[in-house]
């Protein structure tokens, strides 16, 4: 199997989401190489292989619930529901998808108090003709998980995924699990709107300095660090680093989204705990109130049969429960960062009228007629 990563690329995409990007001579300490050397092998990445770094927000502690939307179109109307989706104010990420179904895959984060506003929009989706089905799943906020390249054979210069050994792992793996994938006690809102601001930055590149942030929110560099310190580190706002790379190759290898079940907490657990090391997992999160997985998975295409293959043994085995997925298309998904302009004294403002209005425009233009 080719890779577009060298091993080298790997170990340094490994160390940034491990140690984080903003301090690249710590890192380059870590890795045993000069710090030039390291930002020279960082420039290539960006531009060889649109290597991007950000940070991923515990949306929780600012009193937003996630949701995970899966929504079947109807044959010819996909655009109509992907756009129909990005008509609320609270999506971060929309993605064309097929597999299962035809359709869209949506994240959204909603203010707690407007769950129920949001189900109604969903169902509009589907009044309207936008959509045969929508499904909500409200989940924690997501894990993510860093690259490790323990299933890197440096001698054979490739990927040995040992599918075999993962089942048998799975059993023994531990309970535990991290504070992003237990149901939390509540959605306290623990920044303001400049912490807000902050992150929207960083969400965009995790290695904006406090200068230059500073010179974008009319703060001194100082102000800045405290806060980045006291308020988005110390309280929780930022859950971890992410490094945005195609370790698998974007050609021979596509992202999934899967919704596992189990029958129990215990089976929940210790197969969740079996993927936050793994180099096919990205992003993990709990539904809500359930004992089910939310996955977003990157594997080559040539892997994905055999992870099929793996999960309906643990089926058979009254491991796994049940299971759904749908597959991305990187030809027609967006991102946006965390809605900050609808972050006003304190608190979330919500319009649901005109989430519905913009819905109602949609299926009434030209373009879908």
């Amino acid at each position: 199997m080719t890779h577009e990563l060298s091993a080298s690329d790997l170990r340094i995409v490994e160390a940034l989401e491990r140690h984080g990007p903003r301090n690249v001579t710590d890192v380059a300490k870590k890795l045993g190489m000069p710090a030039e050397t390291l930002r020279k092998r960082l420039r290539c990445l960006r531009s060889d292989f649109f290597c991007r770094t950000g940070i991923n927000i515990y949306h929780t502690f600012l009193g937003l619930k996630k949701a995970v939307v899966f929504a079947e179109a109807y044959p010819g109307y996909e655009d109509l529901l992907f756009n129909g989706l990005k008509a609320h104010d609270f999506w971060i990420f929309v993605s064309r998808c097929y597999g299962s179904f035809e359709g869209c895959v949506g994240i959204f984060t909603i203010p707690k108090d407007h769950e129920g506003e949001f189900k109604q929009f969903a169902k509009s989706i589907k009044e309207l003709g936008i959509a045969k089905d929508v499904r909500i799943f409200w989940s924690t906020c997501f894990q993510s998980v860093n690259l490790r390249c323990d299933w890197f054979d440096k001698e054979a210069d490739n990927w040995d995924f040992r599918w075999d050994e993962w089942i048998d792992e799975i059993k023994q793996e531990q309970t535990d699990l991290p504070y992003t994938l237990v149901d939390p006690e509540g959605f306290p809102i623990k920044g303001d709107k400049t912490d807000v601001l902050i992150l929207k930055e960083l969400e965009k590149d995790a290695t904006t300095s406090f200068v230059e942030l500073g010179n974008r929110l009319g703060m001194s560099p100082q102000k800045v660090g405290y806060r980045y310190q006291k308020h988005l580190m110390e309280r929780g706002l930022i859950e971890n680093f992410r490094v945005s790379a195609f370790h698998f190759g974007r050609a021979i290898a596509d992202f999934y989204f899967f919704i596992l079940e189990f029958d129990s907490n215990e089976k929940f657990a210790r197969f969740t705990s079996s993927l936050l090391d793994k180099p096919f997992a990205r992003a993990l999160g709990k539904i809500l109130g359930k004992n089910w997985l939310y996955a977003y998975l990157y594997l080559p295409k040539a892997e994905f049969r055999e992870f099929l293959k793996a999960v309906a043994q643990l089926v058979r085995n009254g491991f796994v429960k049940s299971y759904r997925y749908a597959i991305q298309d990187l030809q027609a998904s967006s991102r946006q960062t965390i809605s900050y302009e609808y972050f006003k004294n304190g608190r979330w403002t919500y319009d649901h009228e005109k989430h519905q209005e913009k819905l109602e425009q949609l299926v009434g233009s030209s373009i879908y007629a």
